[in-house]
């Protein structure tokens, strides 16, 4: 889920989160920026969030300048990926000869790498399991020195435990997704999806235009002026597991009894 694919099929070597590694990145290598190119990179609803706040841009902004927008042909879900133009070797947009200019609000899988992390649910359970990886890609020299640490000290050193517990939350959702509307979800629900989870500031707006009157009570709904883009994110996944839980037939009820 964290981590991005690259066109270089780089060895992805399992590991325990508390299994050591040896891995240090830093300016002066011969390889470094070089994994900030030739990307195919999904954002995930935290990652965006960040990212636009450290640009000053609103949501709407963001999605425009930045993304390329998809839709899951089986699943009708939003997927967001990182655009990177047309200029040779497709580096990421926040790439400069010093490094990244967001690094601090990086996306998660930069943070995380060269760590993969990955989850699994059992369907009669529901019971996850996490995997981690290494990936090993040809070019990168960081694996070449004696600095060494865990995989769970490195989630730490990263400040990556905050974007994995939300970015869980989404995996959450797309598990109430298959259960409650296995296939394609309908242009309605993929519209608000998309709307409460990658576009904050729109988000925002419908509610204040009567979006969430029949979930948020008016006290709550005052209260928007002073909740964070965070705080937001969270009540966009509690609207969005409250929604995905209406079937077709709990939707045809509600609609009669209106």
């Amino acid at each position: 889920m964290e981590n991005f694919e690259r066109n270089m099929n780089p060895a992805m070597e399992p590991i325990g989160p508390d299994e050591p590694f040896r891995f240090f990145c830093r300016k002066g290598l011969s390889c470094f920026g070089t994994c900030c190119r030739d990307l195919n990179h999904f954002l995930t609803p935290y990652d965006i969030c960040k990212i636009k706040n450290a640009l000053n841009l609103t949501s709407t902004q963001f999605l425009e300048r930045y993304t390329v927008h998809h839709t899951g042909p089986r699943s009708g879900l939003p997927v967001i990926t990182l655009g990177t133009g047309d200029c040779p070797g497709r580096p990421c947009p926040f790439l400069t000869p010093s490094g990244c200019r967001i690094y601090e609000d990086r996306p998660t899988a930069c943070r995380l790498y060269p760590v993969a992390r990955a989850v699994s649910r059992n369907r009669k359970t529901h019971r996850t399991t996490v995997h981690f990886a290494l990936i090993r890609e040809p070019f990168c020299r960081g694996f070449e020195t004696t600095r060494e640490q865990t995989v769970a000290a490195w989630i730490e050193d990263q400040n990556a435990r905050e974007p994995i517990r939300m970015n869980d939350r989404l995996l959450d959702l797309i598990a109430l997704k298959n259960r409650f509307w296995p296939g394609s979800l309908p242009p309605s629900h993929q519209r608000f999806f998309k709307t409460a989870l990658y576009d904050l500031d729109r988000f925002r707006l419908e509610i204040k235009k009567g979006l969430l009157q029949d979930f948020l009570t008016e006290k709550e709904t005052e209260a928007l002026d002073l909740m964070d883009d965070l705080a937001l994110l969270e009540l966009g996944h509690r609207w969005v597991a409250h929604m995905l839980r209406k079937t077709p037939e709990r939707m045809q009820s509600d609609e009669s009894r209106r």
